[in-house]
């Protein structure tokens, strides 16, 4: 039994590639290709992706091709092999081993293309396939790369869009996703929420003292809980400023950012992360912590999981948002959680 093209509107396909996906036995594949050049925390959300794939295709063996300055939080569990593209931080290497090593991705039966960068293009050109499978954000991609297409769009959870490349072969995708992330919850002495005050750079970071404003009324409120205010590992990132006013809160702690382990540890968890559009706030979505995000230079809707207990706090005209803003939206999500647990 092959793959259909299930879809009326809303995804795009060749010519030929329905008879393409026909000719594809789920049973049948073997290989499988992933390109997915991203950022840590994009790559913690590729694994509800990785995990469809495991359960339609499974005598197949994944590929998963990242980039060489991407490496940290890499699904090695969910893969059989990593391919690695030469990246930012080896550009003294010569064009003819770039492309040498872009070839060596390989023949596979399915490629899926989750990246839709330049590099990603050029791997999708040197590397044949039996079906190719991408978000495009231009027409010409489309047709000079894939045999069928998903719309991509900022205003739409990426990793719905990337289940909606397996939607769109006919296969059945779980909701809300499945992360899987291997680690046991950190248990501390009392109940305990976390603040991620940094970002990947400083234009995603909300202003100090709005943190240490808002920890300061939440520490009050709920007193009975513990308040982490967890440090980045860059010289950049320090809390300082955000601690100085907080330092007659009792219950209010500091902490240094550790392993990846550690972190998965402390947000499983957690009662709620309250953090800046940044790879930590992904890896609480892919713990499955309840989240308050705070956006105001990047498009919030692209990581706002439309499930569980998740929001998103930004104004209409990108400006920062107040303080009570966050207050209020951290209040109703831990009276929605307080709900739910009751009944």
């Amino acid at each position: 039994m092959g793959l259909k093209l299930w879809f009326e509107r809303g995804a795009w396909a060749s010519r030929s590639a329905a008879d393409k996906a026909g000719a594809v036995d789920p049973e049948k594949v073997t290989s499988i290709a992933v390109i997915r050049h991203a950022a840590f925390g994009d790559m913690v959300l590729t694994r509800a992706f990785l995990l469809e794939l495991r359960q339609h295709f499974p005598n197949a063996k994944i590929t998963l091709s990242i980039v060489s300055n991407y490496r940290f939080c890499v699904p090695e569990d969910l893969v059989d092999r990593i391919h690695v593209a030469h990246g930012s931080d080896r550009r003294d290497t010569s064009r003819w081993e770039q492309i040498r090593q872009l070839r060596a991705l390989g023949y596979h039966d399915l490629l899926f293309d989750l990246a839709s960068t330049s590099r990603s293009a050029w791997l999708c050109l040197l590397n044949p396939a039996k079906l190719k499978l991408g978000f495009p954000y231009h027409h010409l991609q489309r047709l000079l790369l894939y045999d069928a297409a998903v719309l991509r769009s900022d205003l739409k959870f990426e990793v719905e869009t990337m289940l909606d490349m397996l939607n769109l072969i006919g296969l059945k995708t779980a909701w809300p996703p499945r992360f899987d992330l291997p680690g046991e919850a950190l248990r501390r002495e009392r109940p305990y929420m976390v603040y991620f005050t940094s970002a990947s750079i400083v234009e995603k970071c909300w202003v100090a003292d709005h943190f240490s404003a808002l920890i300061a009324m939440l520490a009050d409120k709920y007193a009975d809980y513990e308040h982490i205010v967890l440090e980045g590992v860059a010289d950049w990132e320090s809390i300082d400023e955000v601690m100085a006013p907080l330092k007659t809160k009792s219950n209010v702690t500091a902490m240094k950012a550790g392993s990846l382990e550690d972190s998965i540890a402390l947000l499983k968890g957690a009662a709620l992360l309250v953090s800046n559009d940044t790879g930590t706030r992904n890896l609480a979505i892919a713990t499955q912590t309840p989240s308050v995000g705070i956006f105001f230079s990047t498009v919030p809707y692209r990581y706002w999981p439309r499930y569980d207990y998740h929001d998103v706090v930004f104004n209409t005209d990108g400006s920062q948002p107040q303080v009570d803003a966050v207050y209020h939206s951290v209040n109703r999500l831990l009276q929605r959680i307080s709900a739910s647990c009751e009944t």
